[in-house]
């Protein structure tokens, strides 16, 4: 496991970049290094399930392609270790392998090759979504069975609690603060995920399916070529 970090003193935020691409994962550390960020590498499966486990990272960038064990298993470990945001990179461009990525806890995704410019800003937008999650005032929002405790970032329905990933929490409050309401996929892609782009639709697609998985298929109501709305009871 290497590390780098910005100088100055100040506290940076912790980013773990996994690849086994040695010359792609320092490329990635080094622009990020200039964005201010501290940067560990780990370039296996078990390694990056260990770094993250030790270093508590604020954000993970992933490949889809690992020795030890691939780049899906790494999310569903570190995801039930502890929530943490997951930029996956995948040189597949298959739409069902991106998806699996998603579904298993992924934030965002890249397909190689990839710009850095894009990688940084897709970065910055993970972050300051959580940061703003970070800071909306505490509140609990109760519609029907569901009840989503924003502080502690707990959901239950029926009292049972479901664990869910930072990005399937923050979909769900922000369809739940408007119960019944339609909202539009590339709306909830610009208030949930900070940025816009027709692609990326199909990442509000995977969200909610796992939120109907963890949660009920009842949950969530697909208004055909439009988006999604609560439906709780």
């Amino acid at each position: 496991m290497e590390q780098s970090g910005a100088a100055g003193g100040q506290v940076a935020r912790r980013i773990l970049v996994v690849d086994d691409e040695v010359t792609i994962a320092e490329s990635v550390a080094a622009r990020l290094r200039a964005e201010g960020f501290t940067v560990d590498l780990a370039h296996d499966g078990p390694a990056a399930v260990a770094a993250a486990s030790a270093l508590a990272p604020d954000l993970v960038v992933l490949d889809v392609m690992l020795p030890g064990f691939d780049g899906l298993e790494v999310c569903r470990r570190i995801q039930a270790e502890r929530p943490v945001p997951v930029l996956m990179l995948t040189a597949r461009t298959d739409e069902t392998d991106q998806l699996v990525g998603l579904g298993v806890g992924a934030d965002d995704y890249l397909t190689k090759p990839f710009s850095l410019r894009v990688l940084t800003a897709r970065v910055h937008a993970l972050l300051r979504r959580m940061d703003r999650a970070a800071d909306r005032d505490a509140d609990t929002i109760v519609v029907g069975d569901l009840r989503i405790d924003v502080d502690q970032r707990r959901v239950w329905r029926a009292d049972i609690e479901a664990q869910l990933t930072p990005l399937e929490f923050d979909l769900l409050a922000r369809l739940a603060r408007r119960p019944r309401v339609v909202l539009a996929r590339e709306r909830l892609l610009e208030e949930v995920w900070d940025w816009a782009d027709a692609a990326g639709t199909r990442a509000v697609d995977s969200h909610v399916k796992a939120l109907r998985r963890k949660l009920g298929a009842d949950l969530i109501r697909t208004v055909h070529g439009v988006g999604y709305a609560l439906e709780a009871r």
